[in-house]
């Protein structure tokens, strides 16, 4: 078995010392890798390479939100999740949590954090009912009120995900993805998704477009937090991978270089040229930046 190196307790700096948390996962031939070390990352911020002062993988605490959409097209993989859910779970340990999230014009919580996960699973077949949340899509207002929902009332540790299942047929007003991917990166939360098979990325608004209304792109959101994507004929059982696979990931924290608030600051996550060589070729899926 592959020797780790021993997760260590989050460290304490004052409180003008900002913490950048990056939440990453590495991937080869379409499975994870998992016996990685602190000294086989690379981090770059603004391309200025970063000591990693903390690092952690399986050991840590999960925060999950579920935000399901419950627009008429989805009732069918609403009830696949449902009948999946015990079994998915499964993969959630005592010190873990989840909650769920619906929406289709408005959210709602439907379900408060929780480490009772089979009162999760009951809320899921309930889900399948709602009918009060109105008529439309407006998935990133929906993804910003999760991020919101993570940042408050999720604990200090541990890392943050949320899971959204959708068909990406939705049209935002007045709420761009720039806006949307602040309120993820201000929550250190992770945008994971389950993408039903018609799920499609918008096409480039036209000359002459309303800037006002943009069509949703989850799959953009998913790729800029370092999240994952899954196209699913079922929807529970890439729940289930999804679950699994947090627990696969890597967490680097960084202490952030001095800058200017409010700006944004790239992160680049690399593993060394060793770590290339033993695996060939490698995905590592990692947020992009975050803003100080």
């Amino acid at each position: 078995m592959a020797a780790f190196s021993q997760p260590q307790a989050p460290p304490v700096f004052r409180a003008d010392v900002l913490l950048v948390k990056v939440d990453a996962q590495v991937v080869a031939g379409g499975r994870p890798v998992e016996d990685l070390r602190r000294e086989d990352f690379i981090v770059k911020d603004m391309g200025v390479p970063q000591k990693i002062v903390y690092f952690g993988r399986d050991t840590e605490p999960l925060w999950v939100l579920l935000l399901l959409d419950v627009s008429g097209s989805m009732n069918r993989h609403l009830k696949q999740m449902a009948a999946a859910a015990r079994e998915a779970l499964a993969a959630m340990r005592p010190a873990d949590h989840v909650g769920v999230m619906l929406f289709s014009r408005h959210t709602r919580v439907h379900q408060e954090f929780t480490s009772d996960f089979r009162s999760v699973a009951q809320s899921l077949r309930a889900a399948v009912e709602e009918r009060g949340l109105g008529s439309g899509t407006r998935i990133n207002a929906a993804v910003i009120d999760a991020a919101h929902h993570l940042r408050d009332y999720a604990g200090a540790s541990g890392r943050r995900a949320i899971i959204i299942l959708t068909d990406n047929l939705g049209l935002n007003y007045r709420v761009p993805n720039e806006e949307v991917l602040r309120a993820l990166h201000e929550a250190d939360a992770v945008l994971n998704v389950i993408a039903t098979r018609n799920a499609r990325a918008p096409r480039p608004l036209g000359a002459g477009a309303n800037p006002d209304f943009t069509p949703s792109d989850v799959f953009l959101l998913a790729r800029e937090t370092g999240g994952e994507t899954i196209r699913a004929r079922q929807a529970g059982d890439a729940l289930k991978r999804l679950l699994e696979g947090l627990r696969t990931r890597y967490s680097l924290h960084y202490r952030a270089p001095k800058g200017q608030s409010g700006q944004f600051r790239t992160i680049e996550v690399d593993v060394t040229p060793d770590v290339r060589e033993r695996y060939g070729h490698l995905t590592i899926r990692a947020r992009r930046g975050y803003y100080r």
